[in-house]
């Protein structure tokens, strides 16, 4: 990217999870970032007026459309798909940007929480980390779909044109880790994962981690979105 900084609209699920180190690469590439608490604002949102949509997680499944803001998630993404507005999904937003491509987003045979490597057929996009995990669902890659990083637990990382999908957090910080382990203990302790040992790990990986986040971002925005390459969608 060069000049000025792209329109990009991050969607928030829940208030315990934040864009972090996302939103923060963003202000240095000064990028015009809004923020839609979707499973707060009922407000339609025109997808064409942004360069780049980024859902994040949320605790609930990509596929309960019995709670309102996932449905209202989908149908954002098939209009920016249908745009050709690219979409960097996290997590639950990467399993939802399946589902929307024609894959699936289904309950996982087995959880993933803690700091976890990959095998990268990128490494100079998806490192193989290890990227930080916490969920208990995952996607299958969609049809027409590159695979980029997976591990034992199955697909990590897909690019299908100008989207990316991930399974795991590269927006996580410490302080993003503090408020999940206060919010979600009861799934650490179901799931025996030590909340101490977690908060160590994440301070340990902190760094490394940022430097990986950074450089998917940059890729991502520069290769696979193409931003500053292709002139911006307009009304």
């Amino acid at each position: 990217m060069s000049g000025k900084g792209p329109r990009v609209l991050v969607v928030q699920n829940e208030g315990a999870s934040p864009p972090g180190l996302i939103s923060r690469w963003l202000e240095e590439q000064a990028a015009d970032v809004s923020v839609l608490r979707i499973d707060l604002e009922g407000n339609e949102v025109d997808p064409r007026d942004y360069q780049v949509i980024v859902p994040l997680g949320s605790e609930f499944p990509a596929y309960d459309e019995s709670r309102h803001f996932v449905e209202r998630s989908r149908r954002l993404l098939e209009r920016a798909v249908d745009a050709d507005v690219p979409i960097l999904g996290v997590c639950f937003g990467g399993q939802l940007l399946a589902r929307v491509l024609g894959g699936q987003a289904y309950r996982a045979p087995a959880s993933e929480i803690g700091w976890i490597p990959v095998r990268s057929r990128d490494p100079e996009l998806v490192s193989e980390g290890p990227w930080f995990q916490w969920h208990f669902d995952a996607f299958s890659v969609p049809p027409g779909a590159t695979l980029v990083a997976d591990n034992d637990a199955g697909p990590q990382a897909f690019v299908s044109g100008r989207h990316l999908g991930v399974q795991f957090h590269p927006e996580v910080t410490p302080e993003i880790m503090d408020g999940w382990v206060s919010t979600y203990r009861h799934e650490l302790d179901e799931e025996g994962v030590d909340p101490d040992a977690l908060l160590e790990e994440t301070n340990r990986h902190a760094d490394a981690h940022r430097r990986n986040s950074e450089r998917l971002l940059r890729r991502y925005f520069d290769e696979v979105a193409r931003i500053g390459s292709e002139p911006a969608h307009e009304r």
